[in-house]
């Protein structure tokens, strides 16, 4: 039977897009208390079904999938410029194909106006009137209002206009990093492309003895299953080496490993794979919020999804793709790599950050690791001491010394100059993925 918790986002998700919800009527419509009708909704605004906004309050939204997350929500848009919805509350779950930036004068404006843009524009109340006729919705700069004949309009066609106190620069410049900011999420891969759902998923129960554990290795091949009680919620791992010596009559709860390692379908495979690297793990349970078995991720598949992200051009740049992309190989007979320092990889002083040093020595040891071992390196232990400051538009010299390199680890010891002069020095210990 589902919990409270489930039946809530179960409601939550049957619920026509557009609808509007609070905490007060899905504890009235469900007979559950407000706290538990909150922990749902929240749990429900991050699953993407629902967004709240301020002076509106919460409505259901379209869920996006991960290939058009770069597209936004009017609601969303609410949020990033800190608007006042004027009118038109009921398409706030719309999504917008493209905003348009109304800075000329009307006819030539409507060139460009399609259905489901965002139309730009400062107090301009006729230009108002003629988006929302074109299918645009509306987001006015500068704080002002529009004529009640718009907001009647909006309401009509349930287009929302928006009010917001920035100017047009800084509002197109926030929705751009919005837009940028999902691109950059866009590109890690979850735990959720990667698993092997439930209907898919091997398993076994509490109930089940060490019998069971010899069919499903006959059937299968696979030697780790998830073991889960009536509820389907996850309580140990059985593995080879557990049912080892064992009677086919023993049950299963007596050799199982409990309270094994999990991961949520939200965790990025780049975790994942670190516990699975440090852990010694083949094969992790998914589970959900209430520890019910969603499905399970192999090493194998997780490495996979690591080196095809690996190949595929990057669309949105973290800052360490900025530091990274700074680092030249100038090695000759010795080691040696290059990097200028930019003002994206300073402190407030104008200084390179203690983050960007660490990023620097991080990828610098993948880079000459990789010179002579093949696959990746989890990082386990980095010291590191910073000696003098290092400005802004400055070259730095890094020089590292691989002081051990096993099957299973590697040690290297980094050396930062600028001028001639030592600045910084760093140990890194890591583990090698094959």
């Amino acid at each position: 039977m589902a919990t409270k918790h489930e039946q809530i986002i179960e409601y939550i998700t049957s619920l026509a897009v557009g609808e509007k919800i609070s905490v007060r009527s899905i504890a009235k419509a469900l007979t559950v208390s407000e706290g538990t009708a909150y922990r749902a909704i929240k749990e429900a605004e991050n699953k993407g079904l629902v967004s709240t906004i301020e002076r509106v309050g919460t409505i259901r939204i379209e869920k996006k999938k991960k290939e058009n997350i770069e597209k936004l929500t009017y609601a969303e848009v609410v949020n990033i410029v800190d608007g006042q919805v004027l009118g038109g509350r009921e398409g706030l779950h719309k999504t917008l194909n493209r905003f348009v930036i109304g800075a000329m004068k009307l006819d030539a404006m409507m060139r460009y106006v399609e259905a489901g843009n965002l139309l730009i524009v400062g107090n301009r109340d006729q230009v108002h009137k003629v988006g929302l006729e074109a299918g645009a919705a509306v987001l006015i700069t500068g704080g002002f209002d529009t004529s009640e004949e718009a907001k009647a309009l909006a309401d009509e066609l349930a287009l929302p206009i928006i009010s917001t106190s920035y100017d047009t620069f800084t509002v197109a410049a926030m929705i751009n990093r919005a837009i940028y900011d999902q691109l950059i999420k866009k590109e890690i891969v979850l735990v959720d492309d990667v698993l092997i759902p439930f209907q898919d998923t091997y398993y076994m129960t509490t109930q089940n003895t060490v019998d069971k554990w010899h069919d499903l290795n006959e059937k299968t091949g696979h030697s780790r299953y998830p073991v889960i009680d009536q509820n389907l919620k996850i309580k140990g791992m059985v593995a080879a080496k557990d049912v080892l010596g064992a009677t086919k009559q023993t049950p299963i709860e007596k050799v199982m490993t409990g309270n094994p390692i999990t991961v949520n379908e939200r965790t990025s495979v780049a975790a994942a794979a670190h516990v699975m690297v440090w852990e010694g793990i083949e094969l992790l349970p998914v589970i959900d919020s209430q520890r019910k078995l969603l499905g399970v991720i192999s090493r194998q598949d997780v490495l996979k999804a690591l080196q095809m992200v690996q190949r595929q051009p990057h669309i949105g740049e973290t800052i360490e793709d900025i530091v990274t992309s700074r680092i030249r190989d100038i090695s000759t007979e010795e080691l040696l790599f290059e990097c200028e320092v930019t003002p994206q990889m300073t402190n407030q002083l104008g200084t390179i950050s203690y983050g960007v040093i660490t990023t620097l020595v991080t990828e610098v040891g993948r880079r000459v690791l990789r010179k002579f071992k093949k696959g990746d390196l989890v990082v386990e232990n980095i010291t590191l001491y910073f000696i003098k400051p290092v400005q802004i538009d400055s070259i730095m010299t890094i020089q590292p010394k691989i002081l051990e390199s096993g099957r299973r680890n590697g040690k290297i010891d980094v050396e930062l100059y600028h001028n001639g002069d030592i600045v910084g020095k760093a140990l890194m210990m890591a583990q090698l993925i094959d």
